[in-house]
């Protein structure tokens, strides 16, 4: 039994966490912004501690006395300036390791993103390809979380260890598969180019079971891992499967990667000149993501922490618009899953 503490434990991915390090009897703590709605957290006996990562006066007490820090807390799909999200992603997550230091922590697991890398590389993306993030705040801020977290904690002798999942999905996730089955439900869900790209996707209980070999093996500490499923769905299987799972027409109309992208900056300057928080309609990374093809190797987890997907992307897909119909279909009927070839 180990004392953790997860921050950004009460998010998507942080839940699906918590409720795995509990079951399996860890105790846990999480790090939650004061604003937080953590009822859930307390039912399931979880301490709770009110903090910011940008503020390290309040990480200090959370941190003292645990065995592990899982890194979850980051800035992500906000439309705010790249100095916002560096505040949060670089200077909030070195706020982490130099209290998980000075707490003499066992080991930092510090969640990156597979985003680091950049899109459309000619070859599958492993841990020693060069970080050469899309020019967007969220990814660029984790790029230099990235390379700052492996030369801080080397300095300071920390254990720590990297992961860089692909895009996570399941239950809960309002981000991507959610937000693609509201559109697919209004009718407006486009293809972008031919649909024939691969897309860089984990479901979520992969992703956890990832970070928990992350937290537990011995080979682990020092290390970076990619997370992911190397068996992809493209972006046109990926739209097709979720449309059929809620009853949606899949799309029929397919937007040349060029003119969507060019569409994506126009949005972005339009909303700048507004000023405020809302979020572009479209982006230029929302399109390099969607539309580009992407490949990352998992070889090395595979091979030393013995990771191996469990859930195939099209039985993920269908236990995600499971819990969608539940949520945010009022009055559907909600099936049995169904199991057969593919899933």
């Amino acid at each position: 039994m180990k004392e953790i503490l997860v921050t950004g434990g009460n998010g998507f991915v942080g839940q699906h966490l918590v409720a795995a390090l509990t079951s399996r009897g860890d105790r846990v703590r999480v790090l939650a912004l004061p604003s937080d709605d953590t009822t859930w957290l307390e039912r399931r006996d979880v301490a709770v501690y009110r903090g910011d990562v940008r503020q390290p006066e309040t990480i200090i007490p959370a941190v003292r006395g645990v065995d592990t820090v899982l890194h979850l807390a980051a800035m992500s799909d906000v439309w705010r300036p790249v100095s916002e999200y560096r505040a949060v992603n670089v200077a909030g997550t070195l706020n982490v390791c130099r209290a998980a230091v000075e707490a003499g922590v066992g080991r930092l697991v510090h969640m990156s993103s597979s985003s680091v890398y950049g899109c459309g590389s000619r070859r599958p993306a492993d841990e020693g390809s060069p970080l050469r993030p899309f020019p967007d705040p969220y990814a660029v801020s984790k790029a230099e979380a990235d390379v700052e977290v492996r030369r801080r904690c080397a300095r300071a002798g920390l254990p720590v260890v990297i992961v860089r999942p692909d895009q996570i999905f399941g239950p809960g996730d309002r981000l991507h598969v959610g937000r693609m089955a509201d559109r697919l439900r209004r009718g407006i869900g486009v293809v972008i180019g031919s649909g024939g790209n691969r897309l860089p996707l984990v479901y979520v209980d992969d992703a956890v079971a990832g970070l928990l070999l992350a937290t537990d093996h011995p080979a682990a500490a020092g290390r970076v891992y990619n997370i992911t499923n190397d068996s992809p769905l493209t972006q046109l299987e990926l739209l097709t499967s979720i449309a059929a799972e809620i009853g949606a027409r899949p799309p029929r109309w397919h937007v040349p990667y060029a003119s969507l992208y060019a569409a994506g900056w126009a949005a972005e300057h339009a909303a700048r000149l507004r000023g405020g928080s809302a979020r572009p309609p479209v982006t230029r990374f929302g399109v390099a993501f969607y539309g580009s093809d992407w490949q990352n190797s998992i070889a090395r987890i595979r091979c030393e922490l013995g990771y191996a997907p469990s859930v195939p992307l099209r039985e993920g897909v269908a236990r995600t618009a499971s819990w969608y119909r539940r949520e945010c279909m009022p009055g559907a009927v909600e099936e049995a899953p169904r199991v057969g070839a593919g899933r």
